[in-house]
């Protein structure tokens, strides 16, 4: 049995803790919420009423708001919170985090202020503290993932990506459950940029759908979308492989079309005319494409890598450009074949 600790009770994290409860193996699983408030709820009425409303917590997932009990005996660290409070709460964590433990990010996005992926961000911390052992005890989960649906134990498959196979083995016996299947991957950085990337596409993919654009714009934007990631992705080092998997094409899809994805509404939202301010005003969670889109955008521009997509949603989000405008400028871009020439 191991004990495992879920950082964040958002709509993942409380997914998370929720799923666990039913894997093959049985855990001590501990959630913690940043607000004694919503770990009391959660507490007093086994239901996260604030992110997760109407899916049962079962009574084995232990709630706290203590940072520092949840650390303490955990055999396996999982992050579920919003890239850019990421470094302050590893940060508290690792001051209680045994040394053998295992760090598990669930987290889709980089860190805003160095554009670092989550993985990269957990190992500065270790490293601060001294803990360079646990820096080789490092993983990260990702793939197509609506919390609800995984929390309602609908079938659901994600990625465990590790530079260490036989710690994804091990973590891959760890999380597998009855709907919950998880394939390993040894290309941390393909899965982390996958994971950041798809959402600012999202973006771009809501817009078009709030501007009363059809399937036509919609699958050309998804594919682009998609050969955008992959271009910046093998710059930096990833694997195509992954890209045209369940942490790359997969979440794409999900994250552009399904009724769920945060990152779509803003996009939507955007389309329809509303200011990203009341947008975001009127969320209860984090769409992380927002503050990815920059991030993203000073990487590629490190390695001289074009994202089109990327550039306009940029433009929308901070500059204040109209939809219509900066989809009408992807259109606008000069012709170009899809692929070689022949010989």
């Amino acid at each position: 049995m191991s004990r495992i600790t879920i950082l964040g009770a958002g709509s993942w994290g409380t997914a998370l803790a929720i799923v666990f409860s039913r894997t093959h193996r049985k855990h001590e699983i501990s959630l913690w919420a940043r607000e004694a408030a919503l770990a009391e709820i959660l507490k007093r009425h086994r239901e996260n009423s604030t992110y997760l409303p109407g899916i049962f917590v079962p009574v084995e997932v232990q709630i706290t708001d203590d940072l520092r009990a949840a650390v303490a005996n955990a055999e396996i660290l999982v992050g579920a919170i919003p890239s850019a409070h990421a470094r302050s709460i590893y940060s508290l964590a690792a001051r209680e985090l045994s040394p053998e433990a295992i760090v598990v990010s669930a987290t889709k996005g980089l860190e805003p202020a160095t554009y670092l992926r989550m993985s990269k961000v957990i190992a500065q911390v270790l490293a601060g503290t001294g803990r360079a052992e646990s820096m080789q005890r490092l993983a990260v989960l990702s793939g197509p993932s609506f919390a609800a649906e995984a929390a309602r134990g609908e079938p659901t498959a994600i990625v465990l990506a590790s530079g260490d196979d036989t710690l994804a083995d091990q973590l891959q016996e760890e999380f597998a459950g009855p709907s919950f299947r998880v394939y390993t991957n040894s290309d941390v950085l393909g899965v982390e940029l996958a994971g950041a990337m798809k959402n600012v596409i999202a973006i771009a993919a809501g817009a078009c759908q709030g501007l009363g654009f059809g399937s036509n714009a919609q699958a050309a934007l998804i594919t682009r979308g998609l050969a955008e990631m992959t271009r910046l992705s093998t710059a930096l080092g990833g694997k195509t492989d992954t890209l045209f998997g369940l942490a790359g094409l997969g979440d794409l899809v999900l994250t552009c079309t399904g009724a769920l994805s945060r990152n779509r509404h803003v996009g939507i939202e955007l389309g329809k005319g509303r200011a990203l301010s009341e947008i975001l005003a009127s969320m209860r969670m984090v769409a992380e494409g927002v503050g990815t889109t920059a991030a993203l955008l000073a990487l590629a521009g490190e390695h001289q890598i074009e994202l089109p997509i990327t550039e306009q949603v940029n433009a929308i989000l901070h500059a204040g450009k109209a939809p219509r405008d900066a989809i009408r400028n992807i259109m606008d871009r000069p012709q170009k074949r899809e692929q070689g020439r022949a010989r």
